[in-house]
């Protein structure tokens, strides 16, 4: 039953990471991704059922479309094996199983599984148009925001985390005059503090803050960017944000211990 339902999920993540590239899509064209059918973004045919395929469907055409062989681009199967991935992820988080269906556990569940899905459009938004969309992050927020107002003996340490977040970041914007990094990332840890509460919340901006300095360093090196360059921070910090959330607990646990015999 267990691997049932992991199957389920993961099919249910490469739905809706087919779903997560037409939200991306349709954001930049500033049109709705709640209505109108899918359709090529070169030769604008409408897709079939049979194109909607996930991961399948970009194998079988060899990354072409079907009507104007022009080639679809890898980040269609990545976001939806991602996607997947992380759903399965969740699925082992929460803790459900079979005998927990109706439980608790489940709610966990949904609300992780949205969590995830906004956090990937936030993900590959930033990094494909350097920008984080508010609606994206205000959708986040609320639907953290619910849930520990309804779990609300975690609301006061968790905003208070997502207040110290902020004002961190707040203070870097402003003192770099939005040169460091831009007023959405502020926004976004707000949303991080809240998602992650304390003390995993200052794991994820450490990593966030060291992952994204050893990409810098790479890039530049590889002559890829200058130390002008401007780089998205948004992928860097929802990287940490699921670093932290997965591993959060052993990394304070080793600091602590790796302090004490020091």
């Amino acid at each position: 039953m267990n691997l049932i339902l992991s199957f389920f999920v993961f099919v249910l993540g490469l739905e809706i990471g087919s779903f997560l590239n037409v939200v991306i899509y349709r954001i930049h064209k500033k049109e709705s991704f709640l209505k109108g059918r899918s359709y090529c973004p070169y030769c604008r045919h409408k897709l079939s059922w049979l194109d909607l395929i996930p991961v399948l469907n970009f194998v079988f055409l060899r990354g072409k479309c079907r009507y104007c062989q022009k080639s679809i681009s890898i980040q269609y199967p990545l976001i939806e094996i991602i996607t997947g991935v992380l759903f399965l992820a969740m699925l082992k988080f929460s803790g459900i199983n079979e005998f927990s269906l109706l439980s608790l556990q489940s709610f966990n569940l949904v609300y992780l599984l949205a969590i995830v899905s906004i956090s990937i459009v936030i993900f590959v938004y930033d990094l494909k148009y350097l920008l984080i969309s508010d609606s994206l992050i205000y959708s986040a927020t609320g639907i953290v925001l619910l849930y520990r107002l309804i779990n609300f003996q975690d609301f006061k340490i968790s905003f208070l985390s997502a207040i110290g977040a902020m004002l961190f970041f707040l203070f870097i914007f402003l003192i770099s005059k939005g040169k460091w990094l831009g007023f959405g990332d502020v926004k976004l840890v707000f949303f991080m503090g809240l998602f992650l509460s304390f003390p995993n919340i200052l794991v994820a901006l450490f990593l966030s803050f060291l992952i994204g300095a050893i990409i810098g360093v790479a890039m530049i090196g590889f002559k890829k960017r200058t130390l002008k360059s401007e780089v998205p921070f948004g992928p860097f910090l929802i990287t940490g944000t699921y670093l932290a959330l997965f591993f959060g607990e052993k990394i304070v646990y080793w600091y602590m211990n790796l302090t004490f015999f020091l």
